[in-house]
């Protein structure tokens, strides 16, 4: 028995020895970890005994520590009543940057601006509290992945060049807004914006698309442009904004379109307010001839800025029954607040074709029952569209006869045609 009991005390010392040797790979961070048992959970199944949990201050010390090399990453539990202290966690997260270690945020609850700040400050990944199924272990796995080796830098040619201020015009507001999903709208916006600034060789108006959809704009996407970090600097200090900073927030098309991309991130769209957004326009009026607005279908409390510095506020619609509500709610929400609805102009995209009498009654109906005019009946472009979008090219690149590109192209030269004859009036 005295043997036995002995070599099971050894055993167990050789146990104890080989705990000690394995150095602990991560550790979470977190005002109580017993706040976050599904953490606990995943990080046991992940790693087994090789983790530990730290405070925030235990954290602060730990990182200053020669030990704290060897860990792989650590995991910063938070969630909204840890906003208060978000000073503490970015200098944690500053901390573990310094020292080569990754930084997964696991977050319930937190406003998006803080959420922005943090991933900023350098942490690698971001997870939703509760965990959902196996999103611990693909962070996880992302973050062990090896980052690739930076490509050479790129050619001059590619790099965005500095856009000069041009101060003294007075720029026609041009907002598009679609009154549902997929209807179009950025795909008009894009190719309005490049017809008219491609309205002619020698005395072609200076033209801006100013991209308002935080979450989801694509203007970016259609004109193959990089998405700025600068952009979203511009949007959260407008105050100190002025031509010569918002003019190097934009990006150029061919040299011809300049665009204020969405921001790189997905931002809440009353990150900025009417103050801001009168400010972006009033700039964008001072140093273009037409600034197109490309607006989220949601209405928003900034919505009525923009309406109101419109000359002409475009909504796109479709033949289809949530087109037709979207429309009667809009136009009652506007008339509510009264606001100025003569300004709207309705759109029809994927009209019906000239010999379908059919759908000519249908859209007869549909203005008669909104009791609005649709002035302007885009064709479908079929799949020359979406090939343009997925190639960063306008229409006219690609696909100079399409039909909807040739309705584009009338549309911006009669708006053109029209703001000239009104200018010279004056």
């Amino acid at each position: 028995m005295e043997g036995t009991e002995a070599m099971n005390s050894t055993a167990a010392a050789e146990t104890d020895a080989d705990h000690e040797a394995e150095p602990i790979l991560a550790c979470t961070i977190c005002r109580d970890v017993q706040d976050f048992d599904l953490l606990i959970e995943d990080m046991e199944a992940e790693l087994g005994e090789r983790w530990g949990d730290l405070s925030f201050a235990d954290a602060t010390v730990f990182l200053a520590q020669p030990e704290a090399s060897s860990m792989e990453f650590i995991a910063i539990a938070i969630d909204e009543e840890d906003e208060a202290n978000v000073g503490t966690i970015a200098d944690l997260i500053t901390a573990a940057v310094k020292r080569d270690i990754k930084v997964l945020v696991i977050a319930e609850e937190i406003s998006p601006m803080v959420l922005h700040q943090l991933l900023k400050l350098g942490a690698k990944e971001f997870v939703p509290y509760p965990l959902p199924e196996g999103a611990l272990h693909d962070a996880i796995a992302r973050i062990r992945t090896p980052e690739p080796v930076p490509e050479p830098a790129a050619p001059a040619e590619v790099t965005p060049r500095a856009v000069k201020p041009d101060d003294g015009r007075d720029g026609v507001v041009i907002p598009v807004h679609g009154l549902s999903g997929g209807v179009g709208a950025t795909t008009f916006a894009v190719n309005l914006g490049w017809e008219l600034a491609t309205m002619s060789k020698d005395d072609a108006p200076r033209v801006c698309i100013l991209d308002l959809d935080l979450q989801f704009g694509a203007v970016a996407t259609y004109l193959d442009l990089n998405r700025r970090e600068a952009v979203f600097e511009m949007l959260t200090n407008t105050e100190t904004m002025d031509s010569e900073s918002f003019m190097h927030a934009l990006l150029t098309f061919n040299d011809k379109l300049h665009v204020l991309t969405a921001p790189a991130d997905m931002l809440p769209l009353d990150l900025i307010t009417p103050t801001d957004v009168e400010r972006i326009i009033e700039l964008a009026r001072h140093n273009f001839d037409y600034v197109i607005i490309d607006m989220p279908s949601t209405v928003v409390h900034w919505t009525e800025t923009v309406l109101n510095a419109a000359h002409i506020y475009f909504l796109l619609l479709e033949m289809d029954m949530r087109s037709a509500q979207n429309a009667l709610r809009l136009i009652r929400a506007l008339k509510a607040e009264d606001l100025p609805v003569e300004k709207l102009r309705y759109i029809l995209n994927r009209a019906p074709k000239f010999t379908d009498l059919a759908g000519k009654s249908r859209v007869k109906r549909l203005a008669e029952n909104l009791e609005i005019t649709i002035e302007v009946q885009l064709p479908d472009g079929g799949a020359q569209v979406v090939q343009a979008c997925d190639h960063g090219l306008p229409l006219a690149e690609v696909a100079k006869k399409n039909p909807l590109r040739r309705e584009i192209q009338k549309l911006a030269k009669s708006a053109h045609e029209l703001n000239r004859a009104v200018a010279a009036g004056k």
